[in-house]
């Protein structure tokens, strides 16, 4: 019996790899608006399906906000997605903690950890919830100002000068005297505008001040450095800095403005000196050579580092119910091969290991190095904080910069969020 048991088993098993990955539809959410990425997954995509006939890749696209918003609904349906984007976090915590999405640690650790090896331990750590692994990474990012050298010229703006915050203002106040709009805003889907508050309360508390603040220790979110943060935002703000209408500006707008000379700075991603020709008006935007960019500037006083950054930590989540197909596509989109054809094009900061030196356009090269020296990587607040306290962090950010809500109220809201959520 035992003879037999084991020769049914093998039996099975040979039927079973010899049916995998056939017959099955993986569906992929996705929120990409760029065309050159879209162009780099779909050859991915075909390659993939062409290695495994049968199979087929189901991209589905939500516009960025709409991600956000119906995420939530789409995972407890009855027809989820079994693959989507993940900025990791206290948003993936959440969805760890409703069951909805898959724990893909023994996959990561088989085989002597053979998947695992393939990123950066940084990024699969960034996301890892309670001791589980819970996405594939995908990419890592920088956030940092970027900006048109012919426009700082006309205004007289030196960019290695600016140092600090004050210094930052200086320059704003002189590109507006030369009658050119500072700074293309996105206040309208209000995350970018987090960008200032969250890199100006690291410039101000540093990591110990987060830590603490997360830990409910003292003030929490409320303390010193979070409302020195919003003063900070608010003196900005006086100075009317984005374009007129910003409030109802939404990404990626203000890229296209950047990269029709229509402003003279961008606080964006590392992408954007590729990413700015796709959103131009004349299709072409601004010659690379003609973009600078330099690091979010430090606080005077402040106890946060030049060197402390603000970016992603990305990767792709797989729902409870996903096919196997769905994990090994994962780690086929994510293998060296792909990131570095990716990287090679300038599309991404890879999450494997050994790709980014196929990085060509200077900038980016830059901000991948920003990124390997840096001292803390701190992800977007409004996903590290988790759904609920970065929906406020995001509102307040836009109340302080457009003079709606005072610092201490908004350090108060985001403090009564965080101790409502734990």
């Amino acid at each position: 019996m035992k003879l037999k048991t084991l020769i049914g088993a093998s039996i099975a098993l040979a039927l079973s790899a010899s049916t995998a990955l056939a017959d099955v539809t993986v569906k992929w959410l996705h929120l990409n608006t760029d065309p050159g990425i879209a162009a780099a997954w779909d050859e991915i995509v075909k390659g993939y399906e062409a290695a495994h006939p049968g199979v087929k890749i189901e991209m589905q696209f939500l516009e960025n906000e709409a991600f956000k918003a119906k995420l939530p609904t789409l995972l407890q349906s009855n027809d989820p997605p079994h693959l989507f984007y993940s900025w990791g976090g206290g948003v993936l915590a959440a969805q760890a903690a409703t069951g909805a999405i898959k724990d893909v640690t023994e996959a990561m650790d088989a085989d002597g950890g053979k998947l695992k090896a393939v990123y950066s331990p940084a990024l699969v750590n960034g996301l890892t919830v309670d001791g589980k692994i819970y996405a594939v990474p995908y990419q890592t990012g920088l956030v940092s100002f970027y900006y048109n050298k012919k426009l700082f010229e006309k205004a007289g703006v030196d960019a290695a000068s600016i140092k600090t915050w004050d210094d930052f203002l200086a320059a704003v106040k002189k590109l507006k005297d030369a009658g050119i709009t500072p700074i293309a805003g996105g206040g309208g889907d209000k995350w970018p505008i987090h960008f200032y508050w969250g890199y100006l309360a690291m410039r101000e508390g540093g990591k110990a001040a987060f830590d603490a603040a997360k830990a409910s220790e003292g003030d929490g979110f409320k303390s010193e450095a979070f409302v020195k943060a919003g003063q900070d935002l608010a003196a900005l703000g006086k100075l009317e800095p984005f374009q007129q209408g910003y409030l109802g500006t939404k990404w990626p707008i203000p890229v296209g403005m950047f990269a029709d000379g229509k402003a003279a700075m961008l606080l964006g991603f590392d992408t954007t000196p590729v990413q700015q020709h796709t959103q131009a008006a004349d299709g072409k935007g601004l010659d690379e050579a003609d973009i600078g960019s330099f690091p979010f500037p430090e606080v005077t006083g402040g106890a946060g580092k030049l060197t402390d950054t603000m970016g992603g930590i990305n990767g792709w989540v797989l729902t409870k119910n996903a096919p196997p197909e769905a994990l090994d596509f994962a780690a086929y989109l994510t293998n060296k091969e792909n990131q570095t054809m990716m990287a090679g094009k300038d599309l991404i900061i890879p999450a494997a290991v050994g790709a980014a030196g196929a990085i060509n356009q200077p900038l980016v090269k830059s901000a991948a190095e920003q990124l390997s020296a840096s001292t803390w990587h701190q992800n977007f607040l409004d996903q590290d904080l988790g759904p609920a306290v970065g929906r406020v962090v995001n509102d307040v950010s836009v109340e302080i910069v457009s003079g709606q809500m005072s610092p201490e109220e908004a350090a108060q809201q985001i403090q009564d969020a965080w101790a409502l959520d734990h």
